[in-house]
């Protein structure tokens, strides 16, 4: 099981084409604080329909989208 499994279920399970997550929000689901990993582990986003767009460390928030099947 992935570190970030639970934030990728919590994607999926809510299903909005967009989500906008502050860091304290994605520690509030996962357990822990957002580290650097989470670039190692965005790609298993793929396997639940959704797919990293956007990270900004300054503002402390990550942008996930759903995957677009028609490209």
């Amino acid at each position: 099981m992935s570190k970030y499994e639970p934030l990728w279920k919590y994607v999926k399970k809510h299903n909005k084409n967009e989500y906008k997550l502050s860091f304290d929000e994605v520690k509030e689901i996962v357990g822990f604080d957002f580290d650097h990993a989470f670039l190692t582990f965005k790609k298993e986003l793929l396997d639940y329909g959704y797919e990293f767009k956007k990270l900004s460390l300054k503002e402390k928030w990550v942008m996930i989208v759903k995957k677009n099947d028609d490209m």
